[in-house]
């Protein structure tokens, strides 16, 4: 008897679900995307994430994860040589909602926050120069201390959070490989946060903290991977603040 297959996670289902060439009969057979197939081509290509990254997204193998994108990039390349309609349904997947802290009231949490001098969250993780840190009990927050974070480079800083004792992080702009650091040391991450550190804490603890978990940065400078600027600054923008992503984007 076959094994049942894994359902994949997906995140979302797609705005649009039907793509169909301009001038061509509408009669014409189309190639039908699957929802998993299509988180795949989201999650590489638009979000900028490894296969690996992807993976560990959608709770399966990376060997999985590359015979899907495979086949999602062989079905676009039919579509636009063969002038042929698309749609997107079907496949063995389940939706995955953004995790949530309300379940996690009534226990211990210390939760980081990138951490600018007047008090708002910092933009840029890979140059942030001291991050708050707060202690949590029973959905309360019992203390907070802002600590330098000592010059350490990007690749440290998951370390240098794990080592104060951090299991969440929120933060505005970080890249991949911050991301896959983060995920190896066990810590939540909560990306695309803007306003009061503070206020963004007490958000979170009561279930309604504002956060983008796509928000990418490219940290090669070459533009950005998410639906919206490194932080709603002043002028608009990244680069729009001192010691933020500057033109040279985010770093992870």
């Amino acid at each position: 008897m076959p094994r049942p297959c894994k359902r994949r996670r997906v995140s979302a289902p797609p705005g649009c679900c039907r793509f169909g060439p301009y001038g061509c009969p509408d009669a014409r057979p189309g190639i039908v995307m699957t929802l998993d197939e299509y988180e795949t081509i989201r999650l590489i290509d638009l979000l900028g994430l490894s296969q690996a990254e992807a993976a560990a997204r959608m709770g399966v193998a990376r060997a999985t994860v590359q015979a899907i994108y495979g086949d999602a990039r062989r079905k676009i390349a039919q579509c636009l040589t063969g002038g042929l309609p698309l749609s997107i349904s079907g496949g063995d997947y389940e939706f995955s909602p953004a995790p949530s802290h309300t379940e996690r009231n009534d226990t211990h949490m210390k939760i980081a926050v990138t951490y600018d001098d007047n008090g708002q969250v910092f933009q840029h993780f890979g140059h942030c120069p001291q991050f708050k840190f707060y202690e949590v009990e029973g959905g309360k927050i019992l203390s907070s201390a802002v600590i330098s974070a000592g010059g350490s480079g990007h690749g440290a800083l998951a370390g240098f959070l794990k080592t104060h004792g951090a299991d969440t992080l929120i933060c505005g702009g970080i890249g991949g490989g911050a991301r896959t650091a983060l995920s190896q040391a066990g810590i939540t991450l909560y990306p695309g946060v803007v306003g009061d550190a503070d206020q963004a804490v007490e958000a979170l603890i009561s279930g309604g903290l504002s956060f983008n978990p796509d928000f990418v940065c490219d940290h090669h400078g070459e533009g950005h991977h998410h639906g919206g600027d490194c932080g709603h600054h002043e002028g608009g923008g990244c680069g729009h603040h001192e010691g933020g992503c500057g033109e040279h984007g985010c770093h992870n």
